[in-house]
């Protein structure tokens, strides 16, 4: 027979479900407010909600600002770290309809928590969305175009060159210079989809006034803008999504009287926030069955974490 202790612990055990996930508490520096927790989720999932399984989640610095407090999202703490994932949904409520088990899911909105090992979320990307949306949102390219992007060996960075590769687009991709392994990283990026890879050094020099880009995408600031700006075409279109040197822009002059070129910015979070649900539903996650509306395209492209064409995208 068993224990009234043991009885205890195994009917706790049919209702609930353990699981590992990194909280922060308060803000502050990353490796001294992130703590291991252990919490339960209930034997069934609550109605409107769907239970993920979290199979891949980057660090990326929106993800590291975000603990620091000084990014504009921030969730209510104690809170999860982590924006983006590739999720498995492994239940879902008496009420959700729009999800079945065995999908494959990425989060739509910023502030998910998906540093954790399962969850359950409420059914109301990042980088490959933000990447998708520049591409799509600022200049009407066509194939053979040329797009310039800094920072290109980040998150978004290779999502941008992947999204040319099958677009058919040429993307020049500016990394910093490394001491080594340098010839490793040009091969992976050109691999990915880099028609060209320089450091930025390479860029103020050689490459000065060889490229004539359609679209630049900037997430570094600083000197780093200054030769992105410079190799946009006339009355081409500079986005920038982020700022990692912590420099205010620099903008050549020439660029804006000889060549009219117009800046811009992008946040994938407003993107949501303005009510773009015609290109892609206001959900929480983003399915294989939404794939031919907009930017849910790119999640058809990472099922197997690999982007890949889709004739319809």
């Amino acid at each position: 027979m068993l224990s009234s202790t043991r009885l205890s612990h195994s009917i706790h055990s049919l209702r609930s479900l353990s699981t590992l996930q990194l909280v922060y508490s308060e803000h502050g520096d990353p490796s001294k407010v992130i703590r291991p927790s252990t919490v339960s989720l209930p034997s069934s999932v609550p109605c409107g909600q769907v239970r993920v399984s979290w199979l891949a989640a980057p660090i990326n610095p929106a993800d590291i600002n975000q603990i620091q407090g000084v990014y504009p999202v921030k969730p209510p703490l104690p809170a999860v770290g982590g924006n983006e994932g590739v999720g498995r949904i492994e239940e879902v409520g008496s009420d959700v309809s729009s999800f079945k088990k065995g999908d494959l899911v990425i989060p739509a909105r910023s502030g998910l928590g998906t540093w954790r090992k399962m969850g359950d979320h409420s059914v109301d990307h990042v980088n490959p969305s933000t990447a998708y949306r520049m591409l799509k949102d600022f200049e009407d390219l066509k194939e053979g175009d040329t797009v310039i992007q800094n920072g290109a060996n980040s998150g978004v960075g290779r999502s941008v060159m992947q999204i040319c590769k099958i677009r058919g687009l040429k993307c020049v991709s500016v990394v910093r210079s490394r001491d080594t392994g340098m010839d490793e990283l040009r091969e992976e990026l050109s691999e990915l989809g880099s028609t060209t890879v320089v450091t930025e050094e390479e860029m103020a020099s050689k490459m000065r006034g060889k490229v004539k880009a359609r679209l630049a995408l900037n997430c570094v600031g600083g000197r780093s803008s200054l030769f992105l700006a410079g190799a946009v075409a006339k009355r081409g279109t500079m986005v920038t999504y982020g700022g990692m040197s912590k420099q205010p822009l620099s903008i050549p002059t020439a660029a804006f009287i000889f060549n009219d070129i117009s800046l811009r910015g992008f946040w994938m979070s407003r993107w949501y926030d303005e009510g773009n649900t015609q290109v892609c539903p206001s959900h929480l996650f983003l399915t294989e069955t939404k794939r031919r509306s907009g930017l849910s395209c790119t999640e058809t492209w990472l099922i197997d974490s690999s982007f890949r064409e889709d004739s319809n995208g």
